[in-house]
C-alpha cells in the first residue's frame, strides 16, 4: 500500500511452530510520510517454538520530513530456536531536496524472553535529529544508513557466528560493520553503517547466509533480481 501515515496504528503477529523454517521480507520500502499531528506506529509479535528457524529481513525504512514513528517487537524465542531479525533506517529522501535527517523522531524497542517468562533484554533506541546532532563522531558521524540485526541462537552457534563473521570498516571506509554478544547468552547484536541502502543490505545478507549456513548448512540464495 501506500505509505504509513499520521495515526496510522499496525500490529502483525508472527508464530514459529515447532521444526518450522521462514523467511519474512516485505515487497518494498517502508516510507513513513511527513506528518503534522500525530505520529506512526507498529506493534510486532513474534513467537518461536522448540527447533523453530525465522529470518526477518524487511526492506528499508525511509521517515520522511517531521516523520514520528515508534515501533516496539515482543521476541519470545525458545532455547533451541533461530531467529535472524533485522532493520534498516535510512537517512530520509537523501536524492530529494537534501531531505537529510529532517524527520522528527524514531523509537524502537526490542524485548525478548523465554516462554516461561525469563527475560533475556531489552534494546531501545530513540533518534532525534532536531535535539541531537547525528553527525558526531560515535552516533552516524559521516553515515547516512542505520542496520541493526538481532541473532537469537543456541551459544554454540552464536560463537561458530561470531567467528565467522568480518567486522571493522569495510569496503574502503563504505561500511562499518560491528558485532557484539546478547547478555544471558541470548545471541548476538549485528550494525552496519553505510552511505547508501546496497552496500548495507549485501552486509545484512551475507552475515544472514553465514547464520544459515552455521544453523542450517545452507547458505542464503541470491536475491531476486528486481529487489
Amino acid at each position: 500500500g501506500g505509505p504509513n501515515v499520521d495515526g496510522d496504528r499496525y500490529e502483525q503477529d508472527i508464530e514459529m511452530r515447532r521444526g518450522s523454517f521462514g523467511h519474512v521480507t516485505t515487497g518494498a520500502a517502508t516510507k513513513i510520510a511527513e506528518m503534522k499531528d500525530n505520529f506512526s506506529a507498529l506493534y510486532q509479535k513474534i513467537t518461536l517454538e522448540e527447533d523453530s528457524y525465522l529470518e526477518f529481513i524487511p526492506e528499508h525504512t525511509i521517515p520522511c520530513s517531521n516523520a514520528r514513528y515508534i515501533t516496539y517487537t515482543d521476541i519470545v524465542c525458545h532455547p533451541s530456536a533461530t531467529m535472524f531479525y533485522s532493520e534498516i533506517f535510512t537517512c530520509g529522501r537523501k536524492h530529494r531536496d537534501n531531505e537529510v535527517f529532517k524527520y522528527d523522531i524514531l523509537s524502537v524497542t526490542c524485548n525478548a524472553m523465554r516462554p516461561d517468562g525469563t527475560r533475556l533484554f531489552r534494546e531501545k533506541f530513540i533518534i532525534d535529529p532536531k535535539e541531537y546532532d547525528l553527525r558526531n563522531l560515535g552516533i552516524m558521524g559521516r553515515y547516512d544508513m542505520f542496520a541493526n540485526v538481532i541473532v537469537l541462537t543456541p551459544p554454540e552457534k552464536a560463537q561458530e557466528i561470531y567467528d565467522k563473521t568480518e567486522v571493522g570498516f569495510l569496503d574502503d571506509g563504505k561500511v562499518a560493520v560491528g558485532l557484539t554478544r546478547l547478555p544471558n547468552e541470548a545471541g548476538l547484536l549485528y550494525k552496519v553503517l553505510g552511505f547508501e541502502t546496497g552496500p548495507v543490505k549485501n552486509k545484512i545478507r551475507n552475515f544472514c547466509s553465514t547464520v544459515r549456513q552455521v544453523v542450517k548448512g545452507k547458505p542464503l540464495l541470491p536475491d531476486f533480481p528486481w529487489r
